[in-house]
């Protein structure tokens, strides 16, 4: 994986740490929230290597075809939201969001050769029905949101982190093409 993927999925990652984490409340919150950043930063210096230069870009093709499924993904996220405060059922939106992020790894996989995202998408999918699970059958939102979001947040460091190729001098340069948009 790209270095620009694996900020991406780091910077998604901690997002969703942040949002799952708040739900412990004021007294544990900026311990919680300074645990995940400095998990972050350990995934992203993890995921740094020194002295490699930047790849190319991705083809155009590839380029178009990922705005596209990331254009999807935030529409849908929208809708899904503003559906779910609609319904009244507003503590359904961290685990329909993870199903709907999850679901946009799938396309990823193929679209960068990155098999991984496929495990990837189906966790969280996974997290975010148990997150749906919880809501409705009457559990806290705070529950629904630390499932969620821990859940998530683990899910993307780990892609981001592990099963990194080795780079040797003979393999072959990356195309640059396995960025993500993740929130």
């Amino acid at each position: 994986m790209e270095r620009a993927g694996a900020v991406f999925l780091t910077v998604f990652g901690l997002v969703w740490w942040l949002m799952g984490a708040s739900a412990v409340g004021s007294p544990l919150w900026p311990v919680a929230a300074l645990v995940g950043c400095a998990i972050a930063a350990g995934v992203w210096r993890a995921g740094r290597r020194p002295g490699k230069s930047r790849s190319e870009p991705p083809p155009p093709a590839v380029r178009r075809r990922f705005a596209w499924i990331n254009a999807l993904q935030w529409l849908a996220i929208v809708l899904v939201a503003m559906g779910a405060r609609a319904g009244g059922v507003p503590e359904l939106i961290p685990g329909l969001v993870s199903v709907i992020v999850g679901t946009h790894f799938l396309p990823l996989a193929a679209l960068f050769r990155q098999p991984r995202f496929h495990l990837t998408g189906a966790l969280l999918i996974a997290a975010g029905a148990a997150g749906c699970a919880i809501g409705l059958t009457g559990g806290p939102v705070s529950t629904v949101q630390l499932t969620v979001g821990l859940a998530a947040a683990l899910i993307l460091w780990g892609t981001a982190s592990l099963g990194r190729p080795k780079e040797t001098d003979d393999a072959p340069h990356s195309s640059g093409t396995e960025h993500t948009s993740t929130p």
